[in-house]
């Protein structure tokens, strides 16, 4: 029996089936959620801040952004220089407004949204790390909120966005050296030379990127292309042309943004400065000229370390020994390791320029101060936060033990350099808001017992990141540092927070004509005086109690002594005017006024 042949089957061709179509992705909407919830946060800790009160910080920053508005400038002679890159981001503001609550209600929304993005670029930074992406949002998020990130946002200061800009910087600088593309390059040195204009810190951050773009140029202009390309072939050259490309991109966008930065804040100090300003860069530079100034400006140094670490319930210190470890090992890629160089550069340059040129001030916040290095807090945190979280636990004890080390070896420094100093100098509330969280006690730095505790919730942290699931540690970790930082925050910005407009001290006389103020006046009530003029410049004088009032003047402020009637402050005073008297800060003034000026909308009396 023959099996009849079955003729071949036809094939149909078919059409390949339609992709189901896509979900939409759920990362970009857990971002811009998350964005929305810091910003909430954030204003939320900032709600009852209507007016400046850290001065002459606040001040300065705010009437530097009026004058680049097109308003009235002011006199800060003799004050810091305030440079202009923040202000700048303030300018809309004043355009809105000019009331002086809505305008610094607009500077508290600004700095909540850049703080915000915090979260996206906290995120990023942990992926950079290796962390999942699950379990990257929520301690990005958890992380963003820091007191060290989120305290200064309440208040009108460059503290508020510098966190922010160094972050960016980091990333994209990071980005440049593992890829060497151009937009990276371009990104790194735009974020560098912003931060130069902001603050005197940017100006350090700028010269190690710089540094690091300089040398990356130097390197591959050595390398000789034609031998490049016969021993490893036109794939290597073309890798080395692109770096040095962009190498050579970020060294002119560098250079292009300082120089606007510059030309900006020339313009400013010539503004507001017209007499200088403090000298702060003479203050550094005797300093480093003697050993004693070299005593005080790693002292200072030692301290803000303290600080970091403290400010991050001791998180940053297990960072910090993770990056000096990554810095030293040898089988470490070798972008890992300039990366860990850069940080632990920028962070030493930081600490020690601030601290060198900052003037004794004999307040305890010379000796162990968080500002400074606010800005680079944050990198610091995650990497701790990372380096506990992919560790075995005997690798996480010895970086919890390290970080440990770095906090109290900080501290006896500290305290053997200031000594009694830290109990007899002026305590300032403002500069100390994680350890006042941590002692309860709003009057005084405990050095001893703020060390103590932090060393405590590291080893805390230690035990939230020991579950043997890595999504479980992620999400102790990241609620306990939400929990905490929520009640650092809640404690640091103080009880009983309500809503009112601050009073001027020009409420209740003519706003218009000139305003003179006597150059013997205290420095606070000089900007008490000169922010709220918002109709004219307010003009210093030292000899304005001996003469009468120049023509168009209508306010004059001047110093009264103690035991000096009012009416006797001013011999050379028309009979019309009228005087007023104050006192602020333990510092009495007489505001002696023209009632027959023109009284505009200003605020009155208790507004």
């Amino acid at each position: 029996m023959t099996l009849a042949k079955v003729p071949p089957r036809r094939v149909v061709p078919h059409s390949p089936p339609r992709p189901a179509p896509r979900r939409p992705a759920a990362l970009p909407w857990l971002l811009v959620a998350g964005v929305f919830a810091q910003v909430c946060v954030r204003l939320w800790f900032a709600r009852a801040r209507t007016g400046p009160v850290a001065n002459p910080d606040e001040t300065g920053y705010l009437l530097i952004a009026r004058w680049l508005a097109g308003g009235h400038g002011a006199d800060y002679s003799g004050h810091t220089f305030y440079q202009g890159g923040y202000p700048l981001l303030l300018v809309p503001a004043n355009w809105l407004s000019n009331d002086l609550m809505t305008v610094y209600t607009l500077a508290m929304a600004t700095n909540a949204l850049v703080g915000a993005a915090l979260f996206p670029l906290g995120y990023l930074t942990l992926r950079r790390l290796g962390l999942a992406r699950r379990p990257a949002l929520p301690l990005a998020w958890a992380a963003a909120l820091l007191p060290e990130t989120t305290f200064f946002g309440a208040f009108a200061l460059t503290d508020a966005i510098l966190p922010t800009l160094v972050l960016a910087w980091l990333l994209a600088l990071d980005r440049f050296v593992r890829d060497g593309r151009i937009g990276s390059a371009v990104l790194a040195s735009a974020a560098a030379s912003y931060l130069a204009s902001v603050h005197m810190r940017g100006t350090m951050l700028l010269a190690v990127h710089g540094a690091v773009l300089a040398l990356l140029v130097l390197a591959i202009a050595l390398v000789r292309l034609r031998r490049v390309a016969a021993a490893v072939g036109r794939e290597r050259t073309a890798a080395i042309t692109r770096r040095w490309r962009g190498a050579a991109a970020g060294v002119a966008v560098a250079a292009a943004g300082y120089a606007a930065g510059a030309a900006l804040n020339a313009r400013v100090k010539a503004e507001m400065y017209p007499d200088g300003s403090k000298d702060h860069l003479g203050i550094m530079t005797s300093r480093l000229a003697s050993a004693a100034g070299q005593q005080w400006a790693l002292s200072g140094s030692a301290g803000q370390v303290w600080y970091m670490i403290v400010a991050t319930w001791g998180l940053a210190g297990v960072g910090l020994a993770a990056v000096i470890a990554t810095a030293a090992r040898r089988r470490v890629a070798a972008a890992d390791r300039i990366m860990a160089v850069v940080l632990l550069v920028a962070t030493c340059g930081v600490a020690y320029s601030s601290s060198a040129a900052l003037p004794d001030e004999h307040r305890v916040g010379n000796y162990a101060y968080g500002r400074y290095l606010s800005c680079i807090v944050l990198v610091y945190a995650l990497a701790g936060a990372v380096a506990l979280l992919r560790s075995g636990t005997r690798r996480a004890a010895q970086l919890t033990a390290a970080g440990a080390l770095l906090l109290s070896g900080s501290a006896a420094w500290v305290t053997a350099y200031a000594g009694d100093r830290l109990e007899t100098f002026g305590f300032i509330a403002f500069d100390f808001p994680e350890p006042m969280f941590l002692t309860g006690d709003r009057t005084a730095l405990h050095l001893p017992e703020v060390t103590l505790t932090a060393a405590g919730l590291l080893c805390c942290v230690l035990l939230l990141t020991r579950p043997r699931v890595p999504r479980i540690a992620t999400l102790l970790l990241a609620a306990g540092l939400v929990g905490i930082n929520f009640a650092a925050m809640t404690f640091a910005m103080g009880p009983g927070q309500e809503r009112a407009r601050p009073a001027s001290l020009l409420a209740g006389v003519p706003q218009a004509g000139g305003v003179v103020l006597d150059r013997s006046l205290y420095w606070a009530l000089t900007d008490k005086f000169q922010y709220p003029a918002t109709w004219t410049r307010a003009e210093r004088r030292s000899d304005q109690r001996d003469r009468p009032p120049a023509p168009g003047v209508c306010t004059v402020v001047l110093a009264l002594p103690k035991g000096t009637a009012p009416e006797a402050s001013w011999p050379a005073h028309p009979p019309t005017w009228r005087v007023r008297a104050g006192r602020a800060w333990s510092y009495g003034y007489a505001l002696w006024y023209d009632p027959a000026c023109p009284v505009g909308n200003g605020p009155r009396a208790g507004q």
